[in-house]
């Protein structure tokens, strides 16, 4: 159920409203069969549910980075005028501690006579991978404290129970505590890494092999050592932002939570800086191919991508801006406009002064180098200016090939 017709309608016939990989073809299948329904009938909706869950936004707030709530709270207020018999109301949305209880004081105030309990239950979804992480995830984390709603959520999780996946019962602050937990500690591994790559350029040490190093280590491994251009999306920004004001809001420290928000800020900015050395700070004038504008490859979504940071300032410093994405262009033409925007990777690099690489899609991975160099400026020296802030490609090759090669912490 969702308030947007349009939205709806689209669903209804087959167009998915975001772009996420295998999800048309599941969507179709399952609505063709009967077994899947979009609605904007909440009364109808509610009614027929034995679980309703709540899967609105939850934005940051501007201003003091706490949690916007007040979709959640929106979605409780029609959620219990239309309940008919016991109903379990789980929050999907990833919200602070707290909020489980606010939802249910929100539903016995505006259905003294409901019957439902409350439950928790965070999505550790990757955008990219979503499906493959709803078929086979890593854990389920289930908050609740009512037997019979641990019992109807226990049945409706029991095709992963069969394949044994780890299903954690918890209470609810601790479910909701946990999402903003691993989120923090993932953006945190992030920035670590990019930290030391920040290191590595000083000292002359190459990150990949340090990277390797640490995550060899199985107390540590190697998911989430790769340094870039800093983390974006639709998680790891809102999420540490509003971990830190939890913390705040209960007279804790959090500073670690704190320190890796900045260090992100600062990473991006320090990724124009690095173009700006590149180019001996002669920006204006000059014309920057880019490949890749979302915050990561395998998604449409552009929420605090790098190239939101990046690119406007090259822009501001007088340059112009060539872009290509596979999926994110229309979002991003709403939100920097100012971009020319080309149909391939290769028209993006016509009359370049300097390639950038913001996003790893795999279709960057093999560009024909040759073809690349062929609509590139060449620099004083008869090099061509090459960016890879995803350490796609090896320095000794692409120097061999002719290029200056710009990595991160290589």
């Amino acid at each position: 159920m969702d308030l947007d017709q349009g939205k709806i309608d689209g669903l209804n016939n087959g167009k998915i409203p975001i772009y996420e990989p295998g999800l048309d073809q599941l969507v179709i299948r399952n609505h063709q069969a009967g077994r899947l329904h979009f609605t904007t009938d909440t009364a109808a909706a509610v009614k027929q549910s034995d679980v309703v869950f709540i899967a609105v936004g939850t934005p940051e707030r501007r201003g003091d980075g706490a949690a916007d709530l007040s979709y959640v709270f929106d979605a409780a207020k029609t959620v219990a005028r239309n309940m008919d018999g016991f109903t379990v109301v789980v929050t999907k949305s990833t919200v602070p501690v707290g909020t489980g209880a606010r939802v249910a004081e929100i539903i016995r105030q505006e259905n003294p006579d409901a019957d439902f309990a409350m439950a928790s239950n965070p999505e550790f979804l990757r955008e990219g991978s979503a499906i493959e992480d709803f078929m086979r995830p890593d854990r389920v984390v289930i908050g609740c404290e009512n037997e019979k709603a641990r019992a109807i959520l226990k049945e409706l999780y029991r095709p992963l129970y069969l394949i044994e996946t780890p299903i954690l019962f918890t209470n609810i602050p601790t479910a909701e505590l946990t999402k903003y937990a691993a989120n923090a500690f993932l953006a945190t591994k992030i920035m670590f890494i990019n930290q030391i790559a920040n290191l590595c350029e000083a000292v002359g040490a190459d990150v990949h092999h340090v990277s390797k190093g640490m995550g060899l280590d199985r107390r540590i491994g190697g998911k989430f050592l790769h340094p870039g251009p800093g983390y974006g999306g639709s998680c790891f920004p809102k999420d540490t932002a509003a971990l830190a004001s939890t913390a705040r809001e209960h007279g804790e420290s959090i500073s670690i939570v704190e320190n890796v928000i900045e260090a992100n800020r600062w990473q991006k900015q320090r990724m124009t800086t690095k173009v700006r050395t590149a180019l001996d700070n002669q920006v204006r004038g000059v014309t920057i191919g880019v490949l890749g504008l979302t915050f990561k490859p395998n998604t449409d979504d552009m929420r605090d991508s790098a190239a939101l940071t990046i690119l406007p300032a090259l822009i501001a410093d007088g340059a112009t801006v060539r872009a290509y994405d596979p999926e994110g262009m229309e979002e991003a033409k709403e939100k920097m406009p100012d971009l020319v925007y080309c149909q391939d990777a290769y028209e993006a690099c016509q009359g370049v002064d300097v390639v950038i690489i913001l996003t790893e899609w795999n279709q960057f991975r093999n560009l024909d180098l040759k073809r690349i160099q062929a609509g590139m400026k060449a620099r004083p020296d008869g090099r061509y200016l090459f960016c890879d802030f995803r350490n796609i490609y090896e320095p000794p090759t692409m120097v061999a090939a002719g290029f200056h090669y710009v990595g991160v912490g290589r």
